[in-house]
């Protein structure tokens, strides 16, 4: 058996480390000794002993393999003073360098080779060399690309590659929450989606109708024959069919279900020609609009031999894809309560009727009851 000594001095310097940390806690009664990567600790809590002024420590080990070569970064600890503390024109400069995506992207593609800028603009397919150094002239400036000789390769600098991977971990922290800001924007901008509203708010019927529509588009490509709307004493409603059901599998870029993605994307699922639009609205409503605008929205599906719900409030999700039961049939319902400060009134079930009325003329196959 291979030992890899390396790791194990990098294990065992952090197990130091965090030692070290908790005796000068005890000692000082004033410090909070940070979460550790490796220390004995089943969840990402703080430990508070004592009083004193918030403080907190970054601790960082790693190593990323390069050909036949492994590279190591001794561990090392960067407080928060440090942290917060950073010339904050300089961290701008980096951090306005990355913020774009094709120079995201350019920063990629030289991540595992060399590349001229004729094969960035080929590979990219940015069409003109003025776009690519416009980025690159960025890049460079922050130090995060160099070129090895005029009209050479550009490159990563060797001491820049930690720090971007660094840099990177901590996005993809940041990263999961960006279809959620998302939503927030969505719940500012509604009369976007919803057209124009009153005083007193917005007509909630426009959220059922997006709803409808899908079990309309599911009907309509051959998939559902019935669906049932139902009205709640507390203000919500729920939709349901028997379609195909929303899919369910794993994304393979994401590990999310694709429902997740389905109820979270705004744009993603938005079909300007599918998409229900409100009257005087500028953007179609697609499943994802309606949970963003609504308080509190369940989705429940049955397909592939089982019964599957998630919940979600304000659009982020509050459970994973649960599996609650099993069948044989197949289908989506859809439960949601529109934000009280955002929709005026409640459900009106005459207006609803009225709306059914015109959609069974237009789809004589799809039978429609409300509850």
């Amino acid at each position: 058996m291979t030992r890899d000594y390396g790791a194990e001095l990098d294990a065992l310097r952090t197990q130091m480390a965090a030692i070290e940390s908790m005796v000068r806690a005890l000692a000082g009664k004033d410090e909070i000794p940070a979460v550790v990567p490796g220390a004995d600790r089943s969840d990402n809590e703080l430990v508070v002993q004592g009083g004193g002024t918030d403080s907190c420590a970054i601790y960082v080990s790693g190593y990323y393999r390069t050909g036949n070569h492994t590279v190591r970064l001794e561990p090392q600890e960067k407080g928060s003073a440090e942290l917060l503390d950073l010339n904050r024109a300089k961290a701008a400069k980096v951090l306005s360098a990355l913020g774009h995506k094709q120079r995201l992207d350019l920063l990629l593609e030289v991540w595992n080779e060399p590349l001229t800028g004729t094969e960035l603009v080929e590979r990219l397919n940015m069409g003109t060399t003025g776009q690519l150094y416009h980025h690159l002239k960025a890049l460079t400036g922050a130090d995060l690309l160099k070129q090895e000789e005029r009209g050479g390769r550009y490159t990563i600098p060797a001491h820049r590659r930690f720090p971007v991977l660094q840099l990177m971990s901590a996005v993809s922290d940041l990263i999961d929450t960006s279809d959620y800001i998302d939503m927030t924007e969505a719940r500012n901008e509604a009369g976007n989606y919803l057209g124009e509203g009153t005083k007193e708010g917005y007509d909630p019927h426009q959220l059922l109708w997006a709803v409808v529509s899908n079990t309309v588009q599911e009907h309509r490509a051959g998939y559902c024959t019935e669906m049932g709307i139902y009205l709640h004493d507390d203000g919500g409603a729920t939709v349901a069919d028997n379609g195909r059901g929303i899919p369910i599998r794993l994304l393979p870029q994401t590990g999310q279900p694709s429902v997740q993605s389905v109820m979270t994307k705004l744009d993603q699922f938005n079909d300007p020609m599918k998409s229900f639009f409100a009257p005087g609205a500028d953007k179609g409503m697609s499943i994802a609009v309606v949970n963003a605008l609504s308080r509190s929205l369940s989705v429940e599906i049955r397909r592939d031999g089982g019964i599957y719900r998630q919940d979600y409030r304000f659009g982020i999700p509050q459970t994973g894809l649960m599996t609650v039961g099993v069948s044989n049939e197949t289908g989506t319902s859809i439960t949601f309560k529109p934000e009280p400060e955002l929709f005026a009134g409640s459900f009106d079930k005459g207006k609803i009727e009225e709306q059914v009325q015109q959609l069974r003329e237009a789809c004589p196959g799809l039978r429609i009851h409300i509850q």
